[in-house]
């Protein structure tokens, strides 16, 4: 019953994705957008390989590793900082308006059920938008040369799955909070902000606990604060993926981060619930 509660509600979202105008304006910005910088920073990497042999002094450079660090680590990770959080606000702020979170909330289908359904549907059409990508990626690559070990790639891909299922896990919470899909929408961008500045973050803490508290006291605490928001911060760990590193515990941070998303989500629902007993 769990299961095909969660396959109900997959189908339900997902037939709500494609046909969803809003969707697909969000898939042609997202298409275009990425298009244009994959030549862009394609041709750029290109040219200046081509420069330095013209010149005689050519540096060693890991063409495959600048590309993905550019494009996926930072235009891509650009681009669903922006868009994710549009695909998410209306999860739930939509069943809210249209009178069916109660029925959702009543239904036999558990809580979790229901949020493991919509995320996997949000998720699914998130790597239908990102497909184009494997394509232009495995037709360039495919010529390179020296040939170009694809487990960098799968790798570099697996963390950006993994990290838009987080930021969508958070953005179905905002929008369980909220009937207003355009204030789920900024709320989740700043909280996805937030976590993307974590590490930043962390370094100004540092910095202020050793100038205004100063001593090993304040070295100490501020070292510690570092660390700790360095670590559960997104930059770090999506980094590992791009650089080709399996890290065991880059993928439990951000399941974990999945996890918290679906757990808050189905007890705010179930608080939703328990109002209306």
């Amino acid at each position: 019953m769990f299961i095909k509660g969660i396959i109900a509600i997959f189908r339900k979202e997902l037939q709500g994705y494609f046909f969803s105008p809003t969707a697909y304006i969000i898939a042609a910005f997202f298409w275009l957008i990425s298009g244009f910088f994959f030549c862009s920073i394609l041709d750029e990497l290109i040219q200046s390989v081509a420069t330095q042999e013209q010149s005689g002094f050519l540096v060693s450079i890991d063409v495959v590793y600048e590309f993905l660090n550019s494009f996926l680590g930072v235009i891509i990770a650009s681009l669903l900082l922006v868009l994710l959080p549009a695909l998410s606000m209306g999860l739930y702020t939509e069943e809210r308006k249209q009178g069916t979170l109660e029925l959702l909330a009543t239904s036999p289908i558990t809580n979790w059920g229901v949020a493991l359904g919509k995320l996997l549907g949000v998720v699914t059409f998130f790597t239908f938008m990102i497909s184009p990508l494997w394509l232009y990626e495995i037709i360039v690559f495919s010529v390179a040369s020296p040939t170009v070990t694809f487990k960098s790639i799968l790798l570099a891909h697996l963390g950006l799955i993994l990290l838009a299922t987080t930021i969508l896990s958070l953005g179905m919470f905002i929008s369980a909070l909220t009937a207003n899909s355009v204030l789920a929408y900024i709320i989740t961008f700043i909280l996805v902000l937030v976590f993307w500045l974590l590490a930043f973050i962390g370094r100004g803490v540092e910095d202020f606990f050793r100038n205004k508290v100063g001593g090993e006291l304040g070295e100490r605490l501020g070292f510690m604060i570092k660390e700790t928001l360095t670590h559960l911060a997104w930059v770090e760990h999506y980094q590992n993926f791009i650089k080709g590193l399996f890290d065991s515990s880059s993928i439990i941070l951000f399941l974990s981060y999945i996890l918290l998303g679906v757990f808050l989500t189905a007890q705010t629902v179930e608080a939703l619930r328990f109002q209306r007993k």
